[in-house]
């Protein structure tokens, strides 16, 4: 399945192709200019393959509701996801009809509308995008992991290394300190 590797990054607009892992972060590749960058371990990363969005009774994987859009607008574009709340509502109806109304925020309708268009703009929506190899399927998540946002999950991302706000502190108290008149004889 071509979206597997795809990832959303806190703080950056866009989506991004996993291109390859380095000792220290990865080689990302923006779906829509191709252009290659590479982020630290420390960057907030989502996987869309580990994304779900809630319904009353499980959590339906982010591609299943893509490929429920893709198939309601024949793979084409759908809204923007700068329509309005009714708009974006009926888009969410049409593609998952029992969603969570409760857990599952206009920003998420959003989010959903604006990966979908980009992902199809950068090639990625046919109805060949949508074909899992054999023996894949598609699960429900036994036990839901830490929420980013009502669809989104974390990935199992290291966290940011904690040498760093340490030597800050240390830093800030060594500024705040009165500084010493004694020097060492040597």
């Amino acid at each position: 399945m071509e979206l597997e590797k795809i990832i959303s990054i806190s703080g950056k607009p866009g989506l991004f192709k996993l291109v390859s892992q380095l000792k220290n972060g990865f080689i990302i590749e923006d779906v829509t200019s191709k252009k290659k960058v590479s982020i630290g371990n420390s960057s907030q990363v989502s996987l869309l393959d580990n994304i779900a969005m809630f319904t009353f009774d499980k959590e339906v994987p982010l591609f299943e509701v893509f490929e429920n859009i893709a198939k309601t607008n024949d793979y084409k574009e759908t809204i923007s996801h700068k329509s309005s709340e009714t708009e974006l509502r009926e888009l969410m109806e049409t593609a998952l009809p029992d969603y969570d109304r409760d857990r599952v925020y206009l920003s998420d309708i959003k989010k959903l509308a604006q990966w979908y268009n980009l992902l199809h703009a950068a090639g990625y929506i046919t109805p060949e995008s949508f074909i899992k190899p054999e023996g894949e399927e598609t699960e429900t998540p036994a036990e839901p992991a830490e929420k980013k946002t009502a669809t989104t999950k974390k990935t199992d991302q290291k966290p940011a290394k904690p040498a760093a706000p340490k030597v800050k502190e240390s830093t800030q108290a060594a500024k705040s300190a009165p500084k010493s008149t004694h020097r060492k004889q040597g």
